[in-house]
Order: structure tokens, then C-alpha cells, then sequence
């Protein structure tokens, strides 16, 4: 796939082949590209050229409206910005996709635990530090059981105790349920928990 931004091109002919159960990181400098490449794989950018293939489904063909359903049905999505509801309490954070797929939201609170924040369930945004949002977008994003999980940077605000914890989080979530993890990281320590380690750079992605 290729993207640019006006006469600046970001992406050049990225390639990259990720199947069930495989728990995939990239790493790069900053500014070189890594985020858009998970919001172009969402769909959440179009590109300029290429294709994205999900389940036999090209995303690039797909109407905002059925990317919109694949995301919510499919997709695990950690923004580095959060993206937590400021008005939700922690559990309504985490519960609100799972409404919208008429999941139990009680499943929200396994979630909540499996981050950490088991009794923090009725916090809001406001009361928690940089690293406790981090992981109720985790929970999030991980609550649902999607089978592709994009994560920007999900390591960045958290300890190395809680980042250890998240990363065995992310593989359990990838090798039991059979579902795909792409991490774009500068953890060295994230990077070294994946299956595979690709360094995007200007020229493309290089397996290391």
C-alpha cells in the first residue's frame, strides 16, 4: 500500500502478511509512519494505492458504513490518544462496544481486571493517571474478543510491571483465540514479547 500527504509521501509500497494467532510488532523512529499504517489497515485512512485484505474482505472497496460495522465487530483498536469518554465512568468506557454488539456488558468487568483496575470501576476519566487510561483503552479494546487487534504504542504511559502485564495480556488474547495483534511500538521490551519484529523506514518494512 502507498500513502502520501500532499507532495510528502509517508507510506511507499508497504507490504505486510499477518494470519490468525500471530502477534506482529513495528517498530521505526518517530514520524516515520507507524500510526498511519494501523489507520490505514482499519480503514480509517484511505490509501492512495494498494489493497487491505481482512477475512477475504478488501477494505479498500468497503463503504464507510461496513467499515464502520467491521471495526466494531472485528477490530480492537488502542489509540495512543486514548480516546476514553471523558463523561463514562471506567466500566461504561469498556462496556459501551459491547453494548452496541449485544454483548453482556457484565464482560466488560473481566476486562477491567484483566488490566488491572478491578475496583475502579466507577472512576471517571479525570480521576486516573496517564496509565490508567492506557489500560482502560486496552480493556476496551480487548473486551469484545476481536480477531485483529491494532495497537499504537499500548505501553507508552505504563510501568514496566503493568507494561509486562499488557503485553502478556496481548499474546494471550492472540494465541487463544486465534486472532491477530499488530503492535507499532518503540519498547524494545514490546517489540521482543512479538512473533515477529518489522522495522518500517522510508524505503519499506524490514523484517528483523
Amino acid at each position: 500500500m502507498t500513502k502520501r500527504f500532499g507532495a510528502r509521501s509517508v507510506l511507499n509500497s508497504v507490504s505486510l502478511d499477518v494470519g490468525a494467532g500471530e502477534y506482529v510488532a513495528i517498530v521505526g523512529e518517530s514520524g516515520i509512519g507507524k500510526s498511519t499504517l494501523l489507520n490505514l489497515i482499519a480503514g480509517l485512512e484511505p490509501v492512495d494505492s494498494g489493497t487491505i485484505d481482512f477475512e477475504e474482505q478488501d477494505l479498500t472497496r468497503m463503504s464507510d458504513d461496513a467499515l464502520s460495522l467491521l471495526r466494531r465487530e472485528r477490530f480492537g483498536f488502542v489509540f495512543q490518544a486514548f480516546h476514553v469518554l471523558p463523561h463514562l465512568t471506567v466500566e461504561q468506557n469498556v462496556a459501551l462496544p459491547l453494548i452496541l454488539r449485544n454483548i453482556p456488558p457484565e464482560k466488560a468487568q473481566s476486562a477491567i481486571a484483566a488490566v488491572g483496575l478491578a475496583g475502579r470501576e466507577a472512576s471517571l476519566p479525570r480521576e486516573l493517571s496517564g496509565g490508567e487510561l492506557q489500560r482502560v483503552a486496552i480493556a476496551r479494546a480487548l473486551a469484545g474478543a476481536p480477531r485483529l487487534v491494532l495497537a499504537d504504542e499500548p505501553t507508552g504511559n505504563l510501568d514496566p510491571e503493568n507494561a509486562g502485564k499488557i503485553l502478556d495480556l496481548f499474546r494471550q488474547q492472540t494465541k487463544q483465540a486465534g486472532a491477530a495483534a499488530i503492535l507499532a511500538t518503540h519498547s524494545e521490551a514490546a517489540a521482543r514479547a512479538c512473533d515477529r519484529v518489522y522495522r518500517l523506514s522510508s524505503t519499506g518494512l524490514t523484517p528483523l
